[in-house]
C-alpha cells in the first residue's frame, strides 16, 4: 500500500504539471489576439500592485508587533512578583526581536515598492506619446 500511496502521488503530480502546461498556449494566444490586458507596461504595473499590496500586509504586521511590545512592557511594569517580573521581561525581550524583525521586512518590502515603481516609471517614460492626428 505504500507504494501504491507513492504511485498515486507521482501521478497526480504528472497530471498537475501537463494540464499547466496545456494552459500556457493560451494565454500567449490572448497577448497576440491583441488582448486589452496586455498594455505596454502591464506587467511592471502588475508588479507595483503585488508589492503594495505586500507592504500592506507587511505593515499590518509591524503594527501588531508594536502593540506586543507596548503589552509587554505594561505587563512588566504590573508585574508583582520577581517571578511574574522575569517571565514578562522574557516576553517582552522576544517581542521586540519579533518587532526588530517585522521592521527589517518592512523596510525590504518599502524598497521593493520603490524599486518596481522605478521600473514602471522607466517603462512609461519609453513609451511614444501619442499626438493628435492633424
Amino acid at each position: 500500500m505504500h507504494t501504491a500511496t507513492r504511485v498515486a502521488g507521482v501521478v497526480a503530480g504528472l497530471t498537475m504539471t501537463f494540464a499547466s502546461l496545456g494552459a500556457v498556449p493560451a494565454s500567449y494566444a490572448d497577448e497576440a489576439a491583441g488582448d486589452p490586458a496586455a498594455a505596454p507596461c502591464a506587467d511592471q504595473q502588475a508588479q507595483v500592485d503585488r508589492a503594495e499590496d505586500a507592504l500592506a500586509r507587511v505593515t499590518a504586521v509591524f503594527a501588531k508587533q508594536q502593540a506586543r511590545v507596548k503589552k509587554a512592557k505594561d505587563d512588566v511594569e504590573a508585574a508583582d512578583t520577581p517571578r511574574e517580573e522575569k517571565r514578562a521581561e522574557r516576553a517582552l525581550a522576544k517581542a521586540k526581536d519579533a518587532r526588530a524583525e517585522a521592521k527589517q521586512t518592512k523596510r525590504a518590502q518599502q524598497q521593493r515598492v520603490a524599486r518596481a515603481q522605478a521600473r514602471l516609471d522607466a517603462c512609461q517614460a519609453e513609451q511614444p506619446t501619442e499626438q493628435p492626428a492633424p
